[in-house]
């Protein structure tokens, strides 16, 4: 299982056929699209699906919420697309992006830095247009030989170029999710530096009551040990267990759908699981 992958309608290199059809073809069970801030690659991901009998596509979108002014990744899985109040809300975290990127690309220029908004929309091809785009465009054209490069000197937070984002509270992204008839997921709760079980605690804390449904115990950044806290505070807290690789082809070198960094392994029962809390209906 990977439900956990991005296509060319945010920051992937693959469209949402290309990564049915790799998943077929590599034989998982099932897989899930989670574009960033973005739903515009459902329909031609499920339609995609229809020719693949033994593979399960699960329609999903990825929201960037704060927290304390941290941001967390909210995962919406099994969710309608054409959901009026989902939809509603990414067209408003898209507007404040798109209002960051002009910020960033003047911040870019200002450096020295030759890149331009049309430049972006161009790259992206997408609506949905992050900073992993701005990276590659910059290496691309010879300023930095890798992407991280990119973020670590200019785009993290601290950064020169770094621009905060207006973004939405996750109870507006569970909301949303739920409204869109999903489960609300916390993506990767160990992927930034600094956060341990007891970040994890306090956050769950706060959301927890507020809806959220289950985190992402199986990641392809995190070590046995990480994953093992993060099964340890799900329990603690009766949550439901997801996981993926975070696949977004060639923008994340080394990143495979279905086994991530080649240890990971997101077994039938976790979604078989996520499927019966979403249902109510015992697989």
């Amino acid at each position: 299982m990977d439900l956990h992958t991005h296509s060319v309608a945010s920051d992937g290199t693959l469209t949402p056929t290309e990564i049915v059809e790799l998943a077929d073809k590599i034989g998982l069970a099932a897989v899930a699209l989670a574009d960033h801030d973005t739903v515009s690659g459902v329909a031609e991901f499920l339609k995609a699906g229809a020719s693949c009998p033994g593979l399960e596509v699960v329609p999903g979108v990825e929201i960037s919420t704060d927290f304390d002014h941290k941001e967390l990744h909210i995962v919406g899985l099994f969710v309608d697309g054409d959901n009026i109040p989902l939809n509603e809300l990414l067209r408003e975290i898209r507007s404040n992006r798109n209002k960051r990127n002009d910020q960033l690309v003047e911040k870019l220029r200002g450096l020295g830095f030759g890149i331009t908004i049309e430049e972006l929309l161009e790259e992206a091809g997408g609506e949905s247009i992050g900073r992993p785009i701005v990276a590659k465009i910059l290496v691309r054209k010879g300023y930095f030989s890798e992407p991280q490069e990119v973020f670590d000197k200019c785009l993290n937070r601290n950064g020169p170029a770094y621009c905060k984002r207006i973004l939405p509270s996750p109870v507006r992204a569970i909301d949303a999710i739920h409204a869109a008839g999903g489960l609300a997921i916390w993506a990767h709760p160990l992927h930034r530096g600094g956060r341990d079980r007891s970040f994890m605690r306090r956050v769950l804390k706060a959301v927890v009551p507020l809806g959220l449904d289950g985190v992402e115990a199986y990641y392809t950044q995190f070590t046995p040990e990480q994953t093992r806290a993060v099964l340890d505070v799900a329990a603690e807290f009766g949550l439901a267990i997801s996981g993926g690789s975070d696949f977004h082809g060639a923008n994340q070198a080394g990143v495979e759908l279905g086994s991530g960094r080649g240890e990971l392994e997101v077994t039938v029962e976790v979604f078989d699981n996520l499927r019966e809390i979403r249902t109510g209906i015992p697989s």
